[in-house]
């Protein structure tokens, strides 16, 4: 008996928690991959498994659907990986333990990554029954989504004959998105020298942020905290001079940094202490309302993880984080309450010659994020680093006709009783690969079922949400003869 025996749909919830148990994080797919693939051999259904570890499953329409237009089911199989202090799961070799939460299923500690493992469910569940009617189905299962959509990227068109889909990626059931922004990664590197400086070893650790997706929650103005550390750091430098060891913060690019830990030296220790204090009480009043719990804990430290940087250094590390730019950059003139360009610090670590950066930029306006890429690498170069970037996925355009987009407002209307809201979004959806390889005409849509705080270990998925979406995609299918 698994922990999801009990939920409806109980194929969706018996996939689910069957990949739960299969270490499946961004980089880390060929165990899953392999799953799909022997999931189609099993079922005797046609398949390909690519190099990239990308896998399309192949099924033919049910009785009376043999000659109708086939539809591409599509979602990525990799999770953001991220988990709380002092969890002993490593998820890069084990799987995660569900836990059901009243209406909501959630993880123990982990991610969940219902983002985007609720799709692979959906599809594995139509996979292995025939009691449903729809056209001639495409699954495809992509990798790697979270790092920059590098599975859609590199998939191969002529696999696929459908020219029009259904991505699973969404997280608001009620909403059918129509568009989404395109972005870039960004990978920075400052340069940093050392010396010798005498004093006591700190850490100074922010955290109790929210954290959260940096482009479904960063209209939320939820503090990052490697961008808030530079800004403590710079503040504490009024008052206490001190040498910056190390700073290290995040994982992903695309999740908003929930924690930041800074090693620092000073000889003044009694300073340092009151200048924590003063600050405590500065952000907690600035973030009382989108980060309730933030603190910063000071505390001793046994020995320095390097030899201190030198002044020049730490001051070029400081000054990076309070002024490079961060968060919103631009507002959508012609869809109200979008968030048409930002950029996100998801990670910053330190080695003993250079602290790194690791951005994600996104726009829905292609010379808006060239914009964004010129301040990052202007600032990184006055500094004396750079900034190369890489893993560009386009936007996906809004289609102004859409047979596709007309039979889910009407499915959905005869389900729910009332319509549906039609969106663009300002995260990164597979579409735009896709609708870039197919060309002209091709059909796109995305739905899902809600979720809440994903690529954070608050995670959690709505059960009966699930349901709903799990029976208003098939109303979809079924409608598409």
């Amino acid at each position: 008996m698994g922990v999801t025996s009990n939920l409806e749909p109980k194929k969706v919830f018996y996939y689910f928690e069957e990949i739960s148990h299969i270490p499946h994080g961004s980089y880390n797919t060929k165990q899953i991959s392999d799953y799909l693939a022997n999931f189609a051999k099993e079922h005797g259904l046609e398949y390909v498994q690519d190099e990239l570890n990308n896998v399309v499953i192949y099924k033919a329409g049910t009785a009376g659907y043999e000659n109708s237009e086939p539809v591409m089911l599509q979602g990525h199989m990799d999770m953001v990986c991220e988990k709380v202090p002092g969890c002993p799961i490593d998820m890069a070799k084990e799987g995660i333990k569900l836990v059901i939460d009243g209406e909501w299923l959630t993880a123990d500690g982990t991610t969940l990554g219902a983002d985007d493992g609720m799709a692979v469910a959906m599809m594995l569940a139509l996979l292995d029954s025939d009691e449903y009617e729809h056209p001639p189905v495409e699954c495809v299962f992509t990798v790697d989504e979270e790092t920059g959509l590098e599975g859609a990227e590199g998939i191969d068109a002529s696999l696929l004959k459908a020219n029009r889909m259904i991505n699973l990626d969404s997280e608001d059931e009620g909403v059918i998105t129509v568009s989404c922004a395109g972005g870039i990664t960004g990978n920075g590197v400052l340069p940093v020298t050392r010396e010798a400086f005498d004093g006591k070893v700190f850490n100074l650790k922010l955290t109790g942020l929210l954290g959260g997706h940096s482009g479904m929650e960063i209209n939320k103005e939820r503090a990052s905290a490697n961008i808030l550390m530079g800004r403590v750091l710079s503040e504490i430098a009024d008052k206490v001079d001190y040498r910056l060891v190390c700073i290290k913060g995040g994982s992903a690019d695309n999740v908003i940094c929930k924690e930041n830990v800074a090693q620092i030296v000073t000889n003044d220790e009694a300073g340092l202490e009151a200048s924590v204090k003063d600050i405590q009480a500065v952000i907690t009043a600035e973030y009382e309302l989108s980060d309730p719990d933030i603190r910063l804990e000071l505390t001793k430290a046994d020995s320095a993880m390097f030899v201190p940087m030198d002044k020049t250094s730490t001051k070029r590390i400081v000054s990076y984080l309070l002024n490079a730019p961060t968060g919103i950059q631009s507002m959508s003139m012609g869809i109200k309450d979008l968030v048409e360009s930002s950029l996100n610090l998801g990670a910053i670590n330190t080695t003993e010659t250079e602290v790194t950066t690791l951005y994600c930029l996104r726009s829905s306006v292609k010379s808006r994020l060239d914009l964004m890429c010129r301040k990052l690498n202007d600032i990184s170069e006055v500094l004396g680093g750079e900034i190369k970037f890489s893993l560009y996925y386009p936007g996906w355009e809004f289609l102004a006709d859409s047979p596709l987009r007309e039979t889910c407002i009407e499915v959905f209307k005869a389900q729910y009783g009332y319509e549906p809201s039609v969106e663009a979004v300002h995260a990164g959806l597979e579409c735009g690969f896709f609708a870039g390889k197919k060309g002209h005409g091709f059909d796109a849509v995305s739905i899902g079922a809600t979720l809440k705080d994903v690529h954070t270990p608050d995670e959690k998925a709505s059960i009966p949400s699930t349901e709903r979406t799990w029976k208003y995609l098939l109303g979809i299918l079924k409608a598409l003869k």
